[in-house]
């Protein structure tokens, strides 16, 4: 038993070893959440980026993976995206950090 003790918490400290370094080379503040808004009305805020990504798929009819990478970019950069533009209405999707 101690020997199985031992070795979990071994692979506990060398994950955690090898998450911090890199977690220091990005340098940038990120939290993983954004906020979607529809028109000027936020929906969902401050969600988690693949959440915020499906629901504004969904909403846009398009696929998730490249929205999955506008909210990462957006996340990252602190900046809005528009997701889609619902015809020329006032009813934009954009995701925002």
């Amino acid at each position: 038993m101690r020997k199985v003790a031992a070795a979990a918490a071994g692979s506990l400290f060398l994950i955690g070893a090898v998450a911090a370094p890199s977690q220091a080379l990005h340098g940038v503040d990120q939290d993983g959440l954004v906020n979607v808004s529809v028109g000027n009305v936020t929906i969902l805020e401050d969600v988690n980026i693949a959440v915020a990504a499906n629901v504004a798929a969904q909403i846009c009819g398009v696929k998730v993976g490249p929205v999955i990478l506008l909210a990462q970019e957006v996340d990252a950069n602190d900046t809005t995206e528009l997701v889609c533009d619902q015809r020329g209405q006032r009813n934009d999707v954009a995701l925002s950090n």
